[in-house]
Formats: C-alpha cells, sequence, structure tokens
C-alpha cells in the first residue's frame, strides 16, 4: 500500500457564507493537487467545515435555529460553490460527523492518561469573538485590546489544560532543523521568532457546558465540551483514521468503527493555511502530534489575505468579492486565473474590478483565446482541419517552457508556473505575426511553409491545454476538444511536443473566452 500525495485545507468556520478567501485558498489547494495528480501521483485532497464554538451557536441562535440545522443548511453552500469553482476534493469532512467526533475523543482519552492535561481555576480576560483566553501580553501599547478580539470580558473559570510549554525548546529545534516546514520563509521566521521571545502559555482545551455546549463532550469529564481549536485540527487525522490509515491507527490503539477501507495518508504533505491561524497549525498542531507520538506533516504552506480596492473584504460596509457573481458573469476558470495570476503563495493581494476586467481582456481573450481560435480557424480554412505533417520550428521553445512549468509546479510556485505558460501564449502569438499565414495562404508556392505553420500553431495549442489543465481545467478540456481529441489533457508528461498526429481532423474551433468589450 503506497502513500498518497496528502493535502488539505484549513476547515471554514461555520458562521458564515463562503467569501473570495475561502475560495482562494481552496483554488490553489486544487491547482497544487491537480498538478500532482498530472505528474503521475495519487493524491487525497481534504477540505471541509469547523461546525462547533461559540461563534457558531451564537450565530445559529440569531437566525433562530438549532445549531446543527443551521450548520446543515450552510454546509450546502459551501459544497455548491466548491463544485461551481471545480474543486477536487477526495473528502469533506464535517466536524458534527460521528467519525471524527470519535477520534477526537479517542486521542483526548489518550493524552488524559499519558497526563498530558491538568485542570486549574483562570481568572483573567476572554474575547468570545476569537474564543480564546487572553492574557496582559496581548494588549496594546495604550493597554487595550486588539479590536479584531471583539468584546474582551473578564472571567474566572475552571478549565482542563493542555502542557504546551513542556514542548517549546523541542519545536524551536524542529523549526532550525526543517526550515522547509513552514513556508514561506517570512512566516517561518515568524514563528520561530515568537517562540524564541516568548515563554508559550498552556493551551486551555476544555470549555464549560454550561456556557457552551455546542462541542465534542470530554470523554473523561461530560461536564466539559473540547475547545474549537483542538477539535477543529484533529480533522487532519481523523479523516485519515477513519481510512484506515495504518500510522494513526497504531498510534490510536486501536480500529475507529467508521473505517470504510485502508488508505496510508499520513503524515500530510501539505496543509494549505491562511496567514490569521498560522500559530495554532505551526505551534499548536505540531506539539498536539509530538504529545500523540504521530510525525508532523511534511510542509504548512501559508498565503495570505485579499483586500479589495485596497480596503479590508467586509460585508457589513459592503466591501465584497461575491465568487458566486463573478463566476456567473465571467465564468469559473476567468476568476481561476485572475486569483491566481494576482496573487503569489504567501504575501497580501488586493481585488479590483478593473484588473479583473484587464486581465480578462489582454491575457484570456486577447491572449490565450485569441491565439487558439486564430490558430484552429487558419487550420480549418486552409486545410479543413486536418493536421499537416509535423514540424518543430517551435518545440526548443515549448519544451522548455515545459520543464520549466514542471518544476515550478513541484516547487508549488503557481503564480510563476501560470507566468511560464503565459510565455508560451506571448511566444506563439508572436509566432503568428512573424510568420504571417494569412499572407502565406494567398500564394499556392508557399504551401509547404504553410504547412509548418500551422503545424506549429496546433501543436502549441495542444501543448497549452496540458500545461494549463491544473489551473484552467474546463479551459484545457475545450481546447482539447476543438483540437478533436478526446482524451483528457490531465498528464504532464503530455506536453512534450509532437504529441499531434499528421492527418488528424481538428474539432469546431470557438472562442474560449468572448470579449467583453462594455
Amino acid at each position: 500500500m503506497s502513500k498518497r500525495f496528502y493535502i488539505t485545507t484549513a476547515i471554514d468556520y461555520l458562521n458564515g457564507q463562503p467569501h473570495l478567501g475561502h475560495a482562494y485558498e481552496k483554488i490553489i489547494t486544487d491547482v497544487i493537487a491537480r498538478a500532482r495528480r498530472s505528474l503521475g501521483q495519487e493524491v487525497f485532497y481534504l477540505t471541509g467545515l469547523d461546525e462547533h464554538g461559540q461563534k457558531v451557536q451564537q450565530a445559529a441562535v440569531a437566525e433562530g435555529k438549532d445549531p446543527q440545522a443551521y450548520c446543515d443548511e450552510l454546509a450546502q453552500s459551501y459544497r455548491a460553490l466548491w463544485q461551481g469553482l471545480g474543486i477536487t476534493h477526495d473528502d469533506f469532512v464535517r466536524t458534527t460527523e460521528a467519525r471524527h467526533k470519535e477520534f477526537v475523543q479517542a486521542i483526548l482519552s489518550k493524552l488524559h492518561a499519558e497526563d498530558q492535561f491538568y485542570q486549574k481555576t483562570y481568572k483573567g480576560f476572554y474575547s468570545a469573538k476569537e474564543e480564546t483566553f487572553l492574557t496582559d501580553k496581548d494588549r496594546l501599547p495604550d493597554g487595550t485590546f486588539d479590536p479584531a478580539y471583539g468584546e474582551v470580558i473578564e472571567l474566572e473559570e475552571t478549565n482542563y489544560w493542555f502542557k504546551l510549554r513542556d514542548h517549546q525548546q523541542w519545536l524551536i529545534d524542529y523549526l532550525d532543523a526543517n526550515p522547509s516546514f513552514v513556508q514561506p520563509d517570512q512566516h517561518r521566521n515568524g514563528v520561530l521568532g515568537f517562540l524564541k521571545s516568548q515563554t508559550l502559555e498552556d493551551l486551555c482545551i476544555s470549555r464549560p457546558a454550561a456556557r457552551l455546549n455546542w462541542g465534542i463532550p470530554l470523554p473523561f469529564d461530560a461536564s466539559y465540551v473540547t475547545y474549537v481549536w483542538f477539535d477543529a485540527l484533529v480533522n487532519y487525522i481523523s479523516v485519515p483514521a477513519a481510512h484506515g490509515d495504518p500510522a494513526i491507527c497504531a498510534a490510536l490503539g486501536n480500529q475507529p468503527s467508521t473505517i470504510n477501507h485502508q488508505l496510508s495518508l499520513w503524515p500530510a504533505d501539505i496543509h494549505v493555511i491562511g496567514k490569521d491561524i498560522l500559530k495554532f497549525h505551526a505551534v499548536f498542531w505540531p506539539i498536539m502530534l509530538s504529545a500523540m507520538g504521530l510525525p508532523l506533516p511534511k510542509q504548512i504552506l501559508v498565503h495570505g489575505w485579499w483586500q479589495k480596492d485596497g480596503a479590508k473584504i467586509s460585508k457589513s460596509t459592503g466591501n465584497i468579492v461575491d465568487p458566486v457573481a463573478v463566476i456567473a458573469e465571467w465564468g469559473v476558470d476567468a476568476f481561476r486565473f485572475y486569483v491566481l495570476r494576482e496573487l503569489d503563495i504567501g504575501p497580501d493581494g488586493n481585488w479590483t474590478d478593473a484588473g479583473f476586467k484587464a486581465r480578462y481582456q489582454a491575457e484570456l481573450a486577447n491572449g490565450l483565446g485569441n491565439l487558439v481560435n486564430r490558430s484552429l480557424v487558419m487550420l480549418k480554412r486552409y486545410r479543413n482541419g486536418v493536421v499537416p505533417p509535423r514540424s518543430d520550428e517551435l518545440a526548443a521553445e515549448a519544451n522548455k517552457f515545459f520543464a520549466d512549468t514542471s518544476a515550478l509546479l513541484e516547487q508549488n510556485h503557481l503564480q510563476a508556473a501560470l507566468q511560464m505558460i503565459w510565455s508560451l501564449v506571448t511566444r506563439a502569438n508572436q509566432y503568428v505575426d512573424h510568420t504571417a499565414p494569412f499572407k502565406l495562404a494567398k500564394d499556392p508556392a508557399q504551401a509547404e511553409r504553410l504547412d509548418e505553420v500551422l503545424y506549429n500553431l496546433a501543436e502549441a495549442c495542444r501543448v497549452l491545454a496540458v500545461l494549463l489543465w491544473p489551473f484552467l481545467p474546463g479551459t484545457a478540456c475545450r481546447i482539447f476538444a476543438q483540437l478533436g481529441l478526446n482524451t483528457a489533457p490531465d498528464k504532464l508528461a503530455a506536453a512534450s511536443w509532437g504529441g499531434l498526429q499528421s492527418g488528424h481532423t481538428i474539432g469546431q474551433p470557438e472562442p474560449l473566452f468572448p470579449r467583453k468589450d462594455n
């Protein structure tokens, strides 16, 4: 049983509708997953929903709904958007599922038995909005708390605590020894700086059921429910456990009752997360895994935040991007293209409607779309859609673009890979302008030269479809259909030059990205 390439997104906290940030994270994860599949790897892509906690309970009460009914209804919005975005996840976890709850409780029992938890009474500050306890270290210079914490109240409460600080030096040593564990580097440096400058506070892993009952009960004390983050992070291993992952089942010491078949998934190859939850994933989660006796994920890949028009995206101010509306007007691949081309993994990005339209017109309609359409229309017009004999005039350049794109995909440099693909789009469009096939067609003496040009253009379109498949899968498949190819463009090795056979008849050319001049 070979291990699959296992990639995850953060699970989305279910206290509102999905937005641009949610969609961006799922898309970049989908591109990585598709790229790995196209490179010949077996992939398991996990996403899902974080459904417990105080904010979910409050949101449900505000709408006059039972928390589970509220979650069931809202979950459909997320599933529908991921389907609309072409997300190819292999499993979708909800933390209210029995298979997840069972495993969370098994871990809690194991760590409790191994003396990793203790009880104490805490008196201090609490942010209901972030569902976290705060200390004086969290205060701003003026003595207040960051507005991001919302209302901060004083609270005295007895809870169970996880011995985080006992593992602090081990985690520092691990991060020093494994520089690729958190990427990009600025985020790894931030985590190390935090760990080396501050003593970790132990982690409160419970909430009294009298105050919050929407959560997984502690198996050793039913008067408490599990802290939402200790619950949520476990999804990365509860799902592999439900699929019979041998490493996790061995650490647990038994087989989950929800097992359906056996897959080898752990350790995760990549956790894709937003920078706002880096501390949970790069500090809490590794220590939790170490305490469980499990290996750590190979990499935590951290992306930035989106703004719109230079300001924070906010439902309350109306400064939002509605992915559903954008897709309805422009198409899913235009949406995927913009977020991938505009924002590299790591920094923050800024969505502007004008920028979206400009990229659509210049790069999709006038760039890729124009290239494919005029190349295939000319092949139809001048050769009745029959592919001429092979010509390798663009072969060396195309193969270099292929090799460079493959290398960038293997390193998860998605924006750079997309730019590399567009270098081939640009080169092929320049080739049309330079060779002027519409002029060659007027001179019977140039028939052989016209054949060479038409082959190079058609084959460049085929290569582009293969390279584009992880990014713009619908567009890639449409190019193949217009080329009359009945296979999928989902194997990266097929981007090697020369796959289009002489004598093959192409399909019907159609605009890929209709121009929108108004």
